[in-house]
Parts: structure tokens; C-alpha cells; sequence
């Protein structure tokens, strides 16, 4: 039986975004997993402790809820299943941190037992990512869903690039659900206690540092807890690595470039090389603010940023 902790049928988008707050939900499971590339644990732990708004839905996410009905339809119309719509947000009767809002529940009459439902859009330049399976972040959002419902399976259909439709069956797995719940407690006691989780290396790690500190203010050298000195070991042992591994790809291209001598393609097992003539044209900003000094004062904008180092 479904444990409903409130009901969504005349909830507003605002209400909802409260609720979504008080617990952890499917699509958040893979950014505590770090396999989300979007957003970072530090990021999502700011939202759930309500120290930063969450990014407004882009034009995708709008129209994957615009055409999530229709998905519903072309699946039931192709599996002769039908697909109930759950107008509640679930919660899970021994870890009430974890929260289902699903897109429905699919109901199989011969075997007498529910399926969550997920409606997915996707990009077309994305549809390799469906080839052979469910994207992984997917699949912790769904195994994250059968945590709290307890269902035994889940049916994920997808429309990709608004004319490719594709549907998945994926079986509960107890030990991903196992894991689930471990790194799911561990991130809600980090929103209880206010604690942040440790920051990753991920891109959403350092656009939210830049959001949190765009301009540094003091001047003042400041001691650094005795970890810095770790971290900056680690910094300058990937550096060094990262050197290495641009001089051996250089030394790859320059070796292939004089293979290919004065010829523009070449050939090898099948891979096409190419070493093309571009033409380009270039502003010279530096040539106008000469010569046309308020012209070029008149269009030119000033960015900051803030610049990392180690001496």
C-alpha cells in the first residue's frame, strides 16, 4: 500500500516546491550519487537547507510536462497498459526522508501488481544515451522510486527528439536501493545538522562557488586548516599528470600532422585525419581602442572574475 504524505491535486507550483524541500526525491538521488553533471551534493544540499533558490526549469524540462500525457497515451497504446496517475507525493513508511512524486503507476491486471511509471523527452544528439540502456541517472531516480513504494519494477518511455518513442522495463535491484538509502540518510543528516557535504570536482561545484564568492574582499592572508596542505598536494600531482598528458597529445598531433605532410586528409584502420585550411577573420579590439578611443568605450563591457593559484 502507498503511503500518500500529501495530496498534489490542487497544489500550486509554489506549494510544491515547499514539500519538494522537506525531503529527498528521484531526480535528486543521482546528483547525491555524483553522477549528475548538472548539479553538485553542495548545490543540491544549499536548495534543501532553502540558502539558494533552486534554477528555474528551462525550456526542455517545460516541455517534457507538456507532453507527459501524451507519452502515457502512446505507451498505453503500445503495451495495452494502463497508466494511473498518482495525484500525491509518497513517502517512504521507514525513512520518511524519501519522497516519490511519480508520473504514474502502471497497473498489470495478469500479474495483479503496480508499476511506477516515468515519462521521459530527450534531446536527439542524446539518442545514442538510449541505445542499450536507461541513462544511469535514470535508473537510480526510478530504483529510488520503487525504495518508497515498494513496487517490484518500473516502465520508463521516452520520446526522443519528438519522433522516436522508446520504452524500458527495469527490475528493483535490492542492493542499488541498499545503497540508495545509506547515501540518501547520510546527505538528509548533512540538511538536518546544516552541515554541507564535501565539495566534488564537478562543473556545478564550481559555478556554485562562483555564484556563493563572485568577488573576493579581503586582501589579508588567512590561515588555512591543516587539510590545505593535502589539497594542494592533490592539486599539484593532477597538474603535473594533466602536463604530461597534454605534451603526449601533442606529440601525437605533430607526429600525425607530418604524416600528413601537405595533405589535408589521411587515412588509418578505418579513422579519417584531418589536418584542414581554415580562413578566419578577427576583431581587432586593440587597434580601435587606438584609434577610435570613444567608439570603443561606447561598446566595450567590463566582466570580473576571480582568478586561482598556487605559489
Amino acid at each position: 500500500m502507498l503511503n500518500a504524505l500529501v495530496s498534489t491535486e490542487t497544489m500550486t507550483k509554489e506549494e510544491w516546491l515547499k514539500w519538494r524541500n522537506k525531503g529527498i526525491g528521484g531526480s535528486d538521488a543521482s546528483v547525491i550519487c555524483g553522477v549528475n553533471k548538472y548539479k553538485s551534493a553542495v548545490e543540491l544540499w544549499m536548495e534543501k537547507t532553502g540558502q539558494l533558490e533552486p534554477k528555474e526549469a528551462g525550456e526542455a524540462a517545460y516541455w517534457g510536462t507538456v507532453l507527459e500525457p501524451i507519452i502515457r497515451e502512446e505507451f498505453t497504446k503500445r503495451t495495452g497498459l494502463e497508466v494511473g496517475i498518482e495525484k500525491s507525493i509518497l513517502q517512504h513508511p521507514y525513512h520518511p526522508f524519501m519522497l516519490a512524486n511519480l508520473d504514474g503507476m502502471v497497473i498489470d491486471p495478469e500479474k495483479k501488481c503496480g508499476y511506477v511509471f516515468e515519462a521521459k523527452t530527450a534531446n536527439p544528439f542524446a539518442a545514442d544515451n538510449w541505445d542499450l540502456d536507461v541513462p544511469e541517472g535514470y535508473q537510480l531516480q526510478v530504483q529510488h522510486y520503487m525504495a518508497v513504494t515498494g513496487c517490484t519494477g518500473a516502465y520508463i518511455a521516452v520520446l526522443i527528439g519528438g519522433n522516436q518513442f522508446k520504452y524500458y522495463f527495469i527490475e528493483r535491484d535490492e542492493e542499488i536501493i541498499s545503497l540508495l538509502i545509506k547515501l540518501e540518510k547520510q546527505f538528509w543528516d548533512c540538511v538536518v545538522k546544516k552541515k554541507p557535504p564535501k565539495l566534488d570536482g564537478s562543473k556545478a561545484s564550481s559555478e556554485l562557488l562562483n555564484r556563493l564568492y563572485p568577488k573576493g574582499k579581503s586582501k589579508d592572508i588567512v590561515p588555512l586548516p591543516g587539510e590545505a596542505l593535502g589539497l594542494i598536494q592533490q592539486y599539484e600531482d593532477a597538474l603535473s599528470t594533466e602536463n604530461e598528458a597534454v605534451l603526449k597529445k601533442e606529440e601525437a598531433v605533430n607526429r600525425l600532422k607530418d604524416l600528413l605532410g601537405g595533405n589535408q586528409y589521411g587515412s588509418a584502420g578505418g579513422r579519417l585525419v584531418a589536418w584542414t585550411n581554415v580562413t578566419s577573420e578577427r576583431f581587432d579590439s586593440k587597434a580601435l581602442k587606438s584609434e577610435q578611443p570613444e567608439i570603443y568605450s561606447k561598446y566595450v563591457t567590463v566582466s570580473s572574475y576571480r582568478r586561482f593559484s598556487i605559489r
